[in-house]
């Protein structure tokens, strides 16, 4: 019995993300056109030498393009979006979150109540997402609304002391003057927030909540859309029906 092809979406993906064509990444890897159409249309693995020049020019691991050559990772997470899983947010790199950043070229979402962590482990985070908008990528923040119900409960359910209102007025101090100038988009929301979101362009990083715990104690998941997928895009579709629902955020006090 023949084996039947499986399209290989992740180069798929990773090519309409950069550009690349099937003939821009045969004259990079030195192969014929007809060998990039049989690594898309029929997931054929190509060679070492030839993995490493297309991982390179679509700026994409070696391994999560063709996940079977690294025979330790060859479980079904490796065949789905998950990039990667973290026990907690604390363990996602620091320069992973640059990375993703600098990368983004059209949208960068975030989602959170008070979202401390995201400028004390990124010092310069005001004036990059700003410099991302000036780039013209579309860059939206939304918190918690301090004075809502869902940070009132939240606050409860993690049993810090009513002090969630305040880190959330405290963490938006970091961006009232590019609120107030419109340098990016801000919203307050009054959601149940059962997952930080961050996302830049397709890649995302879901930080799910477990019932009183912090969110920095939750996993952290690294998702990366691919073409007909549905794990991430369900994430990015809940961003925006919180976004719809926020009120927007230029600097005042609340």
């Amino acid at each position: 019995m023949t084996a039947t092809a499986t399209p290989n979406e992740r180069l798929r993906t990773a090519m309409q993300r950069t550009g690349t064509t099937t003939d821009d990444l045969a004259r990079c890897c030195g192969v014929d056109p007809k060998s990039v159409e049989r690594w898309l249309s029929l997931g054929r693995v190509p060679h070492r030498a030839n993995r490493w020049d297309a991982a390179r020019r679509l700026g994409a691991d070696e391994t999560w393009l063709w996940p079977t050559v690294a025979p330790s990772r060859r479980d079904g997470a490796t065949q789905s979006e998950l990039v990667h899983m973290y026990p907690n947010r604390a363990d996602v790199p620091r320069d992973l979150w640059a990375r993703m950043l600098e990368g983004a070229r059209e949208d960068i979402a975030v989602l959170v109540m008070s979202g401390t962590f995201y400028q004390q482990t990124q010092p310069r985070i005001t004036r990059d997402l700003a410099a991302a908008s000036a780039r013209g990528v579309r860059v939206r923040l939304c918190f918690g609304m301090p004075s809502s119900e869902a940070v009132a409960i939240r606050d409860r359910e993690e049993g810090i002391g009513g002090t969630l209102a305040a880190k959330i007025r405290s963490a938006l101090t970091y961006y009232r003057d590019a609120a107030a100038s419109g340098a990016f988009e801000m919203r307050l929301h009054s959601c149940t927030l059962y997952a930080s979101l961050f996302r830049y362009d397709d890649d995302i990083i879901v930080n799910p909540h477990a019932f009183g715990e912090p969110a920095v104690a939750n996993p952290a998941l690294h998702l990366r859309r691919l073409n007909g997928s549905q794990v991430a895009a369900t994430y990015m579709h809940s961003f925006e029906r919180v976004w719809d629902t926020a009120k927007p955020w230029t600097g005042e006090d609340v």
